[in-house]
Parts: structure tokens; sequence; C-alpha cells
């Protein structure tokens, strides 16, 4: 069981391998799903919104295993990042600035980050009188507004038909007249129609991406290009990918199972066939305390964001000494 990003045991035990290979039978039945030697892998979601996979022999060499991905009942809020440590009142803010801005934004990060909560709390300062089409595997986001049509990709069938992808589903959302597309985490070639949208007036939009760092998400994204088959010099790729994303966050699961956001990164533009960005806030590490702790703090790299007129202008107060080199913030 992980709890406050740690691993530790539970009291709770299977006697054998029969009675968890009985458990995971009675949930994946539940889902109108089946698993088998067949088909010895299954990935659904539960009505309570969590996200169950399982997979067993012969895959599973030791014998079966499930995996249980269950999302709090309270959802986190900007203030209890501020609270836990993952990011600062004056980065807060201009987080928000940026999403009533409708700047397009990417949040990347590893596996288990926390890209999905932190999307689903930035969403929720989209207005309510805009139309949003989120895209999703597994349907976890939890937006309020009331104008939300929530979309779910099928797996294919057993005979290999019936599939709906991510891909299928961005096309069909840009028919839907959305103000804003939300895709749960681009991986294939969705990527390709989620960037059309960004260019072509789908301003605001949101997705996450697997990525160590705000650099290799953009290159993740190239490869995405090369998936889809599209058969265009680099160029041109990375001058789409340049002019739809305006923000990257960064954000890292460090080893005191704290998340973290650890750089702030605004896209400038083309220099040659070069994609080039400036870091406008990080989080500096200076150690750990002794109970292994990761200590740190938010600081300013010096550079002012263009998109600071943006928030200006919209009346947010956002002075210049905020970006002074060294600042903590």
């Amino acid at each position: 069981m992980e709890r406050y990003g740690k691993l530790e045991k539970t009291p709770i035990r299977f006697h054998d391998n029969a009675h968890l290979l009985n458990i995971i039978d009675r949930i994946v039945t539940g889902v109108a799903r089946r698993i088998d030697e067949s088909t010895p892998m299954v990935d659904a979601r539960l009505q309570d919104g969590s996200r169950v996979n399982a997979i067993i022999p012969p895959l599973a060499i030791d014998g079966p295993s499930m995996s249980i991905r269950r999302f709090a009942v309270d959802l986190l809020s900007l203030e209890d990042f501020i609270k836990l440590g993952s990011l600062s009142e004056a980065i807060s803010k201009i987080l928000i600035g940026i999403v009533h801005c409708r700047l397009n934004i990417l949040i990347s990060g590893g596996t288990g980050s926390g890209k999905t909560t932190m999307l689903n709390v930035l969403s929720g300062f989209i207005p309510h009188d805009e139309r949003i089409v989120t895209i999703e595997d597994s349907a976890e986001l939890q937006l309020q507004q009331p104008h939300t049509v929530r979309l779910e990709t099928r797996p294919e069938n057993i005979e290999g038909k019936g599939g709906i992808t991510a891909q299928n589903l961005v096309k069909n959302s840009l028919r839907m007249r959305p103000d804003r597309i939300i895709v749960g985490e681009v991986r294939g070639e969705e990527a390709v129609d989620m960037l059309q949208a960004m260019n072509t007036g789908h301003d605001g939009s949101l997705t996450t991406i697997h990525a160590n760092t705000p650099r290799d998400s953009l290159f993740r994204i190239e490869n995405m290009f090369a998936m889809a088959g599209f058969n265009m010099p680099v160029k041109s790729v990375r001058a789409q990918i340049a002019s739809a994303i305006d923000v990257v966050i960064q954000i890292e699961r460090m080893e005191d199972g704290k998340r973290r956001l650890v750089s702030l990164q605004e896209i400038d533009g083309m220099e040659g066939e070069i994609i080039t960005m400036s870091e406008i806030f990080r989080f500096e590490r200076t150690g750990v305390d002794a109970d292994n702790n990761v200590q740190g703090f938010f600081t300013a790299t010096g550079v002012v964001p263009k998109f600071r007129e943006h928030l200006v202008m919209r009346g947010q107060d956002v002075p210049l000494d905020l970006f002074e080199p060294g600042k903590r913030v």
C-alpha cells in the first residue's frame, strides 16, 4: 500500500494464488471484462473511479498480480500543494494566471509524480462559462464545471475489434465546439491531433506526458509524430510543437515521497532547428534532514517570461522583482 508516497505492508493477506485469482476474476467480471490464458492482462476502471490492472500466468511468472490505483475522495487544492511544500504561493498565483490567460500547458513528470493531480487542480481554475472536453484512457479527472464532456477510450474486444483510441476521440472532440480540450495523457498518435487543436483556436488546453525533464517531454512529442507516420522535416515538427505549447510544468516525486514542482519553463519559439525554452522558476535542492526529508526552496532564475504581459493585461499583479535572479519565491 502506498501512503504519503511510500510503500508499506498491510496486515491483509490472500490465502494463496487461487484465492487472489478468484478475487481478480470477480472484480474483472464486475466491469464486464474477462481474464484467462487467452487474455491474461486487464486494465479497467471500477465504479468508484479507481483503476485496476491485473496480470496472471503465464505472463506473471510467480503467480497472479493485481494493482489498484484509488484516488482520494477529497480533491487536493493549490492551498494543499503549498502546505505540502509541492510549490510556493507565488508560483501558484502564476499558474492560476496562466490558466486564466488560456495558455497551452504541458505537465511533465515520471510515473506517480502527481501529473494527473496537478492537471485536476489547474483545470479547476477554468471559467465555468467555457465548454471543456476531457479525453482519458481511464476517467480520473473530476472537473466541477457545468459544461464538461468526459470521453474515455475503449480497448479492442477479444476479436480485436471495436477499439476507440485517444486519437479518435481528439478528432471527434473538435466537432463538439470545445473551448478547451484536456487530454489526460498523450502517449501516441493523439499527440499530433492535440497539437493541431492547440494551433487552431483551442487555446488554454492542457495535457500530461511521461518525461523526466521539460526538454525530454518535447523530444517525446516529436517521436509521437514519427509514430503517427508523419514524414515531415524535423524543423516543421518542432515548429508545430513550439507554436502549440506555451508552458511546461515539470513535476517530480522525490525520495522522501513528496511530489514537487521542480521546474516551470516557457517555450520561446525556434532558433534554427532548435526549440528554445526559458526556465522561469525551479526548486533548488539543498540536501536532506535527519528524517531523510528533501530540503530546498523555490527560486526565480532571472528570466522575465513573455506571458507576464498577458497576466498584467488581465489585471493580475505580477511585479518584476518576482523574477529577480536567485530570489526565493
